[in-house]
């Protein structure tokens, strides 16, 4: 997996989000960010519409084993296309999205619960 962009090699609660950004591991980001079991890395998406295989290639890499995952839409709910869902269906992952705000309480759960969470998280003013 591409190390570019990877903030922390480990999962993360997120402490903070709001501001165009997040807080989590004593570190701030500006941006969108993908969570994953094996690391954090930013993410160019900007908005939900922007949100597609490509931008989730992480997710689906070899090396990548996620049960469920969220995705956090921004400050409204967006409904996520159906060749994405199918991606995800494909590979046995479970797959939501919701508001970014719920996507980060239901991932910092998750993640204490010690599941292979991942998430992307659409930053918000």
């Amino acid at each position: 997996m591409d190390e570019a962009g990877r903030h922390l090699p480990r999962p993360a609660p997120i402490e903070a989000y709001g501001k165009g950004g997040f807080r989590f591991a004593d570190m701030s980001h500006r941006g969108s960010l993908l969570c994953l079991p094996h690391g954090i890395w930013a993410s160019a998406v900007t908005s939900a519409a922007e949100i597609d295989i490509a931008a989730l290639s992480h997710v689906f890499a070899p090396d990548t084993s996620v049960d469920h995952f969220l995705i956090g839409t921004g400050k409204d709910p967006y409904p996520l296309p159906p060749p994405l869902r199918e991606a995800f269906r494909a590979r046995h992952i479970a797959l939501e999205a919701m508001t970014t705000g719920a996507a980060v309480r239901t991932y910092n759960i998750l993640l204490g619960e010690r599941r292979r969470i991942g998430a992307l998280l659409v930053a918000v003013e």
